[in-house]
């Protein structure tokens, strides 16, 4: 047993002398879900993961070609190591773009999901799309096709927003969020606000109160003909 426990604390010591740029090249090659524990293992690893350099050399390693990436225009700022590196995992791994990674919709991604997790403090709806929208045309999509990629990263986001009572607070607010009318592209898809109630009326059945369950249901009626049966009986 002390033979181990010795084994153990000569090999902490050595690594724990490992200069930044060796350790740096050695963490990026774990998987990214466990970069979280790491970070937490020592001051100076979570120092390294604060830092710029560890991300600029995860963002080139992981995707060579990001480095010749240009600043875009747009609402949607770019961001720095960290921030690109993570729009670019969500981009692959809820997007699933393998060829042309198209680093701009995991940041969008991460913008809309960072607003609406605001909750009570959130922009309205349409002033989210809108900048969205704006976002994409600004970068030379078509209207057709930036609609489309709203749509897309809206739908992600809600389909990815952790199960509680802040975001069923969310949703009801988004259910109940009155109609204004916007032209084309600046309207949120049928899609869109069908997948808010349908979310409400199966994951957060069970958090409504009688009232508020009438109300965002009478809501549901007049957007909607005609509602599942599922949504009703509360």
């Amino acid at each position: 047993m002390t033979g181990n426990t010795d084994t153990v604390a000569l090999f902490d010591n050595a690594f724990g002398k490992l200069p930044d740029h060796l350790l740096i090249e050695i963490f990026i090659r774990v998987p990214v879900t466990e970069w979280s524990q790491i970070s937490c293992v020592k001051k100076q690893w979570a120092s390294l993961f604060r830092g710029e350099c560890l991300w600029q050399t995860a963002l080139v390693r992981t995707w060579p070609l990001a480095g010749q990436a240009k600043r875009w225009p747009g609402p949607i700022p770019q961001g720095l190591g960290r921030r690109r590196y993570t729009a670019l995992y969500v981009s692959k791994h809820i997007f699933q773009f393998d060829g042309e990674i198209d680093e701009m919709m995991g940041h969008t991604y991460l913008f809309l999901k960072e607003q609406l997790e605001l909750s009570t403090t959130a922009p309205p709806s349409g002033i989210l799309h809108g900048t969205i929208i704006d976002q994409f045309i600004a970068c030379g999509k078509s209207r057709d096709k930036a609609y489309e990629l709203a749509s897309q990263i809206w739908l992600a986001v809600i389909n990815n927003l952790e199960e509680n009572e802040q975001t069923f607070q969310l949703f009801k607010r988004l259910a109940l969020e009155g109609d204004v009318f916007l032209p084309y592209p600046y309207s949120r898809s049928y899609k869109v606000q069908w997948r808010v109630f349908e979310k409400l009326f199966t994951d957060f059945r069970d958090c409504f109160n009688c009232v508020d369950y009438y109300d965002v249901l009478a809501c549901a009626k007049h957007k909607f003909q005609p509602i599942p049966s599922a949504w009703l009986g509360h």
